[in-house]
């Protein structure tokens, strides 16, 4: 290994030499050398003395283990030349030496400070990247770990290794002093033998931890970029004839039907003489039974001996991730006299993963993959979890219907896939590789996807992922790494992976079309790409390694996305960008908030923002409005019309391994909002793939004049299954009954007469009201009942049509384009014309706004009747050609803050966009104003609602304002105006958090005939789609509601049922 080491620094520094002003450092900075004395990779598995200890396979109980997680002793310096000497020898004095626990990052325990960025290298600022080169090494944070351990008697004379579950960037291994070994790969486990360098009784362990390396060109992932030792790390012993790793593959044949068994296992042999070893497996089903077993005698002539098993199983139970059946394998090794000298054990699922005749199949099924892009976050620890995250995350992913996890962009630790396999996911295994910021170019000196210089690094890191998790059922894709280009560096690593798996499909979303990816995964194409994909290709299946960008307020149009999923065979799904939002818990003068790029670090710190705040949840793995979008769109089961005249739906089981009878359906009626009735269903008994007709009790239900009547149906769990509680509800719909009579129209000669007084202001009176409108803006300055004011400072309904900016809107450059449209919003109106006339016992009040820069015009026109109510009807006329979209087409006004209650009759009850509704059921919700605010990370548009058909603001004592449409609307209600969600042109420039908004001492409501959806294809560039967007019209935005006051919440409700 020495002698390969100086020969590779040799040849890699001539090529170097001339292009640099220094030489690159021999070992930082060498891409030839990925590993010292590091160990092959292996199967995760624990090795234990006997059968009994193994079937139990907890670790902490093997007498063969010592974890080393806890405090170790810890010095920080910056630069190479102020690198420690002798720091790892055993008598060093460590006095002056901080404490730090292990396994963190060095950056969130106080040493160095976070970077985010998602394409650059963090060590090159200014893009001028010279790969193997980390820049200036006087700028390299290192971090030196010291512990010692205690190593009983009865390790003598076995193999001690120790392992590191994670380094990063790259570490250096000292044991009692000596130079134990090195490896560059960050996120597989970095193993070392250190036989030679204990002994019995206390041992010092010691790490020199470098935050930049070579391995940083490999390693451009979008996260945080920290570094330190961010995984378990712990000692073991095996005997020194000891198992080294094994390769179990379960399938099954042709008929779905039998499991396949096939077993290589691997012995090292390190006495030095020949041995003779018995090698034994078991197989035992969920109650202990030994389904089958085999024993094997093997001489091992020199290091190395292999011995193979296989068999049939008839009738098998398989592995999905619905139905994650496991069986426990045991392996016993027993010397010459018999004697067992070790034991261990794994779970293993039967089933297959391929791709046949341009589909993916799990056990000969399409499965459709309900995805997330998943990175290793814990929002206090950084990039450090433990099994009670993972454990969160995955009960969180089941309550959303999620079924499938792509590791972006690196392997997760080891016990991550011990619950995969347990609950049920299907995981894309990805190497860590990604080389973003050196862009795609294959010529010679650009990617390095094609640079043979890093052939052996592409293919290190390659091989440590699939060695350790080839036994896992739930790693049913390999993916050969990520936004690294393509090249003769990928076409080995798929080569390497298909000569060691020949079941298992291979992606790779750079390969685009090439041979070395047999499933086409695009990132970010548009529901009508991959529509024509469908259309146009049948040999491969199709499925989005990522999509919906899910920054801030976003993930429009996700079940446009599965509507044309479903509809052909060979789209098969997609994984949104991504899980959670990368979040790090911070404070300062105004409270705790969640940190992005840029919160950390001096001025000139290199920072993409809040770019890593794009998660399907909140960094505490919180729901966000659109997570609830996410459970509806990827939901197994569909409720569809069929003959709604007889109360006739459709239930469509979509599962593939799933009876339905396994779960609880019920469905409620509900007259504008009301319950009017709730029944069980029979038990349901469909098939996988399968529908069913079920029948509705309509009795009773009958058109009236203005009542809307819908369905909701719900199926639930009977019991408490796999990570969901009983009672959970894993999927609704909602369906509007063909059962309605119109609304009864206002009779304006039944409420009272108005007197009208003109001047500077226009002054109508009636019954228990007053109300005075502005006669230069035209603008509602007074609005009374009962003497009491409705109005905020004169602040009365105005045309509005600016919306706080959402990072997709960023994107697309809405600030900027739509521009005008903010600024005809935020000026004081100034009315064209304000028209009085009489209309019987009411009077009417024609307003009119020229936007003269946007050649449009907006007219409102108030009818005011008796009683109070105010008949508010607008219109937007857009008579020019390139006037830009419209954020939002409404009006604004302002309450005072004892107006704390809303209640509507829309689509609810969270947040809902024109195109993210699929999940909100209409209904009658109600809430506090406060409880609208949606706190994105970044603040931006938030807390709306779509399809209302009315909504309330009212005072604690019941008294309020009702707002009644004509048809559907859309509407705001804030304690917070607009401006405070509006970052200006440039959100960069102006980055802001939660704890930046405080309440203001009012209510502004916003009352839109529509307001544009939020997209979510991606945040770069996407507009939402065409049916979301408000065009500017030459025939018009129209739309109408009236105002209607109200003094109990019994007068309320009055007034609804007119």
């Amino acid at each position: 290994m020495r002698r390969f080491f100086y020969l590779a620094c040799i040849l890699f520094f001539a090529t170097n030499l001339l292009a640099q002003d220094r030489a690159p450092h021999p070992e930082l900075e060498n891409p030839a050398i990925q590993g010292i004395n590091k160990e092959l990779p292996r199967a995760s598995f624990v090795s234990y003395n006997n059968r009994e200890v193994a079937l139990q396979n907890n670790k902490l109980n093997s007498s063969q283990f010592i974890s080393l997680n806890g405090t170790w002793k810890f010095k920080f310096v910056t630069g190479v030349s102020n690198r420690i000497k002798e720091f790892a020898a055993p008598n060093s004095d460590l006095s002056e030496w901080n404490e730090i626990k292990v396994p963190s990052n060095m950056e969130i325990e106080g040493y160095g400070y976070p970077i985010y960025t998602n394409v650059s290298y963090e060590f090159y600022p200014q893009w001028n990247f010279k790969p193997p080169y980390v820049n200036d090494l006087e700028k390299n944070n290192i971090g030196y770990y010291r512990r010692d351990l205690e190593i009983p008697q009865s390790w003598d004379g076995q193999q001690v290794f120790i392992h590191f579950g994670s380094i990063k960037s790259v570490g250096f291994v000292w044991v009692n002093g000596h130079k134990a070994g090195m490896s560059k790969d960050s996120k597989t486990p970095q193993e070392f033998d250190i036989t030679k360098y204990i002994k019995p009784g206390r041992n010092s362990i010691a790490v020199e931890v470098f935050r930049w390396s070579d391995a940083a060109y490999l390693e451009c992932q979008d996260f945080w970029r920290l570094s330190g030792i961010p995984r378990e790390v712990y000692v073991y012993a095996q005997p020194k004839v000891r198992l080294r790793d094994f390769f179990a593959q379960c399938t099954l044949d042709d008929t779905y039907t039998d499991g396949i068994f096939d077993l290589d296992v691997e012995l090292k042999n390190h006495t030095g003489n020949k041995v003779t070893q018995s090698v034994s497996y078991e197989i035992l089903d969920d109650t202990g039974k030994t389904i089958s077993s085999e024993s094997k005698t093997i001489q091992i002539n020199d290091s190395v001996g292999t011995v193979s098993f296989g068999t049939i199983l008839p009738g098998v139970k398989a592995w999905s991730a619905e139905i994650p059946y496991l069986y426990t394998l045991l392996l016993t090794m027993k010397d010459a006299s018999g004697k067992t000298t070790e034991a261990t054990s794994i779970k293993i699922g039967f089933r297959t993963s391929e791709v046949k005749n341009g589909q993916y199949l799990v056990n000969g099924q399409p499965v459709l993959l309900k995805g997330v892009n998943l990175h290793e976050f814990n929002q206090i620890n950084g990039q450090v979890v433990d099994e009670k995250d993972v454990m969160l995350d995955m009960e969180r992913m089941k309550q959303l219907n999620i079924n499938a996890i792509r590791l972006s962009h690196y392997p997760q630790p080891a016990f991550f896939y011990d619950l995969t396999d347990k609950y049920g996911f299907y995981i894309v295994d990805e190497a860590n590789i990604e080389s973003h910021g050196m862009g795609y170019d294959r010529a010679k000196g650009k990617s390095l996807a094609n640079n043979l210089d890093w052939t052996e690094a592409h293919l290190f890191r390659t091989r440590n992922m699939f060695e350790r998790d080839k036994n896992h059922p739930s790693v049913v894709i390999w993916s050969l790494g990520n936004e690294a280009g393509n090249g003769y560096n990928f076409y080995q690593t798929y080569l390497f992976i298909r000569s060691r798996d020949k079941n298992r499909p291979i992606q790779y979303e750079q390969a685009g079309h090439e041979w070395n990816t047999d499933i086409v995964c695009p990132m970010y194409a548009k529901p009508q790409h991959i529509e024509h994909y469908a259309n146009n290709f049948t040999d491969r299946p199709l499925v989005l390694c990522e999509y919906e960008h899910a920054m801030g307020n976003s993930m429009g149009n996700l079940k446009d996305y599965w509507d044309i999923i479903e509809k052909y065979p060979n789209l098969q799904g997609g994984f949104i960008w991504d899980w959670v939002d990368q979040g790090l818990v911070n404070e300062n003068e105004k409270g705790t908030f969640w940190a992005y790029g840029g919160d950390y670090g001096p001025p000139g710190t290199p920072s993409d923002g809040n770019f890593l705040i794009n998660g399907v949840v909140f960094p505490d793995r919180s729901f966000k409005p659109h997570s609830y979008e996410v459970k509806h769109v990827y939901q197994n089961i569909g409720f569809e019309p069929e003959n709604l005249e007889n109360g006739q739906i459709q239930i469509k089981n979509k599962f593939f391994f799933t009876n339905l009878s396994k779960y609880n359906f019920s469905y409620t009626i509900t007259a504008n909002g009301k319950v009017v009735k709730t029944e069980k269903l029979p038990s349901m008994d469909v098939a996988p793939q399968q529908s069913k007709i079920v029948d509705i009790d309509l009795k009773g239900i009958s058109a009236r004049p203005g009542v809307e009547y819908f369905v909701t149906l719900s199926a639930k769990t009977s019991t408490a299954d796999n990570l969901l509680p009983k009672g959970w509800e894993i999927a609704s719909g909602q369906i509007k009954l063909p059962v309605e009579a119109p609304k009864v129209p206002i009779d304006m000669a039944k409420t009272g007469k108005v007197t009208c007084t003109e001047g500077t202001t226009i002054d109508i009176n009636g019954k228990g009201f007053s109300l005075a409108i502005d006669a230069q803006s035209g603008v509602i300055t007074s609005y009374k009942a009962k003497g009491r004011e409705l109005l905020l400072n004169g602040f009365g309904p105005r045309p509005a049509f600016w919306r706080g900016t959402t990072d997709n809107d960023y994107g697309w450059r809405m600030p900027r384009v739509a521009r005008p449209w903010k600024t005809a919003s935020g000026q004081n109106p100034v009315a064209a014309s304000v028209k009085t006339t009489r209309l019987g016992n009411a009077v009417q009040i024609e307003v009119v706004y020229k936007l003269d820069s946007l050649q449009s015009t907006w007219q409102t026109l108030y009818t005011v009747m008796g009683n109070g109510m105010v008949k508010v009807d607008n219109s937007l006329v857009t008579e020019g050609e390139n006037i830009p979209i419209i954020p939002r087409v409404g009006m604004k006004m302002q309450l005072p803050s004892a107006f704390s209650q809303v209640e509507y009759f829309g689509c609810g009850p969270w947040e809902n966009y024109s195109d993210r509704n699929a999940s909100s059921f209409v209904g009658r919700y109600k809430t506090a104003v406060a409880d609208m605010y949606v706190p994105y990370i970044r603040p931006q548009e938030n807390g709306h609602r779509t399809n209302v058909r009315w909504l309330a603001l009212s005072r604690d004592d019941g008294s309020g304002l009702l707002v009644v449409a004509d048809s559907l609307i859309e509407f705001n209600a804030s304690n917070n105006p607009v401006e405070d969600f509006d970052a200006g042109p440039n959100k960069d420039r102006n980055l802001c958090h939660a704890n930046d908004i405080k309440p203001h001492d009012l209510v502004e409501i916003h009352i839109d005939y529509r307001m544009m959806g939020v997209a979510g294809d991606d945040s770069w560039g996407a507009m939402p789609h065409e049916p979301y967007l408000v065009r500017p019209s030459a025939e018009g935005h129209k739309y109408s509601f009236t105002l209607m006051p109200f003094h109990s919440a019994k007068e309320m409700e009055s007034l609804l049922v007119r």
